[in-house]
């Protein structure tokens, strides 16, 4: 029996004692997966299974399981490889079945070679995703998750798997053999070549054409393709065999699989490049599609996927999955303290918004609204705040920034300059020559939260690409969608971003609702007074702003029809009190303020007293924005 900790360190052997028992029954895979799907149910199992997003790839023993935490930037084609393959002792003609799947190189023993007629072979398909860190995931995100983590790890002195114990060596054999690529085909149909095991004893399980493996050697550096500039951590290739059809670019994802950095990727890549470089129609993809696609390993490892999961949130502090029975006991006592806690974070943001408290009320809203739904091509639930009459200091929207940045678990900062709207890439478009999408500002996971700011906004020109940006700002913000650039086409991708402007007059861009900021307070250090709040705030009470607001937004929320009807006929007696001033839009906008009080009370059903004060509000927004209106004599 394999001892406990195998099915971390070394889950091949699991899955060769599975494979072994099953052969030939198919059924071996399902019971792999629901081993493993077992073993991590296990008390704390998940903590101990490093991740990759806070241990460095060369502290990880290869071929160890390990998870990962990303998002989908782009999908490749799907690639053919040996899902079970029989190899053959000449000697003996002993024969042995062994499983390809969950690696990147088949493998036999001494003396053997594989045989590609064997009636046992089975080839099967797998789906490669391309995968980031989460862009602009927080930083007490990433603590929470490293500090939660109990996987024991230590660095690695080398990338070299032990394998039979071979030596570079017989490596090095492999480029001395590069006729005997073309004595073993899969298959015309995808054009992939796969390696002999006489000398080499490996076998290329990858047969896709456009997945060909490059020597990093003269190639120039690799581009991650993140999203954000400035964002670290590891991309991986994710290979997935089951299900692959439910996970879809930008979507969110936690997956458990065997890591792959295996230095022969590079060596077999070497080989293929120098053989198509002597006969061009030996290779049907291009050197930038080769390098993109197959990258060396050390640098972009693979992780072939035993489990995954789409993610809800990404919040450490609420539990992963909210329908189960345990956690429903964790939001049943922390909504039976909601109400100290809302009146906290009022007071808070209050204070970080210079003392105006109708403000801070629309922030509480804004920052726990979400998509919940599409009507046609209408998005149902975006609250689209534009924070006018911000000083023209970069000091105070800066800090409103890292005070959201400290509540959410992502945010960016778009910073609305002439320069940044003409040379930034907020357009993800594609690539034809690498066959890759290559990422844009705009490409951010759900719920994410954009700030952005126009008080540094100056005169100037802005190029075609600047028009394109602002375009596609305004086409995020009203229809919560970004179109990808296929360059003969667009596509569309839905989103949901949460957007806040800020802006010394009414923003350039199009919000549901617009908040002029009245300061009660003018500090005489700005940069002194925004510290001050984050250090006073204690890390606990920090932590329950947080739960806060992620959980309300995954909250469900509905209206009764006798509240439905009270709502319209006070509607209507409004219009016939002020028909000019009260318009459907008005009404859409109360129905969102009321929505997200509610929710903001812990109440998932709009009450009498919630509608009365969504009027109040709203009410109070348009009194103050008519006043400055007055004072300054335009518009704002």
């Amino acid at each position: 029996m394999p001892c406990v900790a195998d099915w971390l360190n070394n889950p091949f052997s699991i899955v060769q004692g599975i494979f072994a028992q099953n052969v030939p029954n198919s059924d071996w895979e399902k019971k792999v997966t629901e081993y493993f799907k077992e073993k991590l149910k296990e008390n704390n199992a998940t903590n101990w299974v490093p991740s990759l997003n806070d241990v460095p790839v060369h502290y990880l023993k290869p071929n160890s399981l390990v998870k990962f935490r990303c998002m989908v930037q782009d999908m490749f084609d799907p690639e053919f490889y040996m899902g079970v393959y029989e190899t053959v002792d000449p000697n003996t003609n002993a024969r042995v079945l062994h499983f390809g799947k969950y690696r990147d190189v088949a493998e036999c023993g001494p003396q053997q070679e594989i045989d590609l007629n064997s009636s046992q072979t089975v080839t099967s398909e797998r789906q490669t995703f391309y995968c980031v860190p989460v862009p602009g995931e927080s930083a007490w995100v990433k603590e929470a998750y490293t500090s939660a983590s109990q996987a024991r790890v230590s660095p690695s002195t080398s990338y070299t798997p032990s394998r039979h114990k071979r030596s570079y060596e017989e490596d090095e054999d492999m480029d001395l053999h590069p006729s005997k690529q073309k004595e073993q085909h899969m298959g015309n149909s995808s054009g992939g070549d796969i390696h002999g095991c006489v000398e080499p004893k490996r076998l290329e399980t990858e047969a896709s054409a456009g997945h060909h493996l490059i020597s990093p050697n003269c190639s120039p550096p690799l581009d991650l393709n993140f999203p954000l500039p400035g964002e670290k951590g590891p991309a991986c290739l994710v290979k997935v065999y089951e299900s692959w059809d439910s996970f879809k670019v930008n979507d969110i994802l936690e997956v458990y699989g065997i890591l792959s950095v295996d230095p022969v990727l590079s060596i077999v890549n070497s080989e293929e490049r120098d053989s198509s470089a002597l006969d061009p129609m030996e290779c049907m993809d291009t050197a930038e599609e080769q390098r993109v696609h197959s990258p060396p390993a050390s640098l972009v490892p693979r992780i072939h996927v035993i489990l995954a999961q789409k993610l809800q949130h990404i919040n450490p502090l609420l539990p992963a999955c909210l329908n189960e029975e345990e956690s429903k006991t964790f939001v049943s006592n922390f909504m039976s303290e909601l109400s100290p806690v809302r009146a906290e974070l009022l007071g808070f943001l209050t204070h970080a918004l210079l003392g105006d408290s109708l403000a801070a009320e629309y922030l509480i809203l804004h920052l726990i609204s979400t998509v919940y739904a599409r009507r046609d091509v209408l998005p149902l639930g975006k609250f689209t705040v534009n924070l006018s009459g911000c000083p023209r200091n970069s000091i105070f929207t800066e800090h409103i920034y890292r005070i959201i940045q400290q509540l959410v678990p992502a945010s960016y900062r778009l910073q609305m300059t002439i320069e940044n709207m003409n040379r930034s890439r907020f357009i993800p478009h594609k690539d034809y020559a690498a066959n890759r999408l290559v990422s844009g500002v705009l490409q951010l996971a759900s719920n994410t939260s954009l700030v952005v700011d126009e008080t540094q906004l100056q005169q100037g020109q802005l190029d075609t690409t600047g028009v394109h940006n602002v375009t596609a700002l305004g086409n995020l913000i009203t229809w919560q969608k970004v179109d990808y650039d296929f360059n003969y086409h667009q596509m569309e991708f839905p989103c949901n971003i949460n957007v806040l402007t800020t802006s010394e007059g009414r923003s350039l861009l199009p919000s549901d609702c617009q908040i002029h900021l009245q300061p009660q307070i003018i500090p005489p250090n700005m940069e002194e007074y925004m510290n001050s709040l984050l250090t006073a705030v204690l890390p606990s009470v920090l932590n329950k702003f947080r739960i806060y607001l992620s959980l309300l937004r995954l909250l469900d929320y509905s209206i009764s029809d006798e509240v439905t009807k009270a709502v319209e006929e006070d509607f209507v007696e409004m219009r016939k009190n002020d028909p000019e001033s009260i318009t459907a839009d008005d009404l859409h906008r109360t129905l969102l303020v009321a929505r997200f009080l509610s929710l903001s009370a812990g109440q998932t059903t709009l009450s009498r007293e919630r509608w009365l004060r969504a009027k109040q509000l709203e009410a109070l927004r348009k009194a103050r924005l008519q006043q400055q209106k007055c004072v300054n004599g335009n518009e704002l």
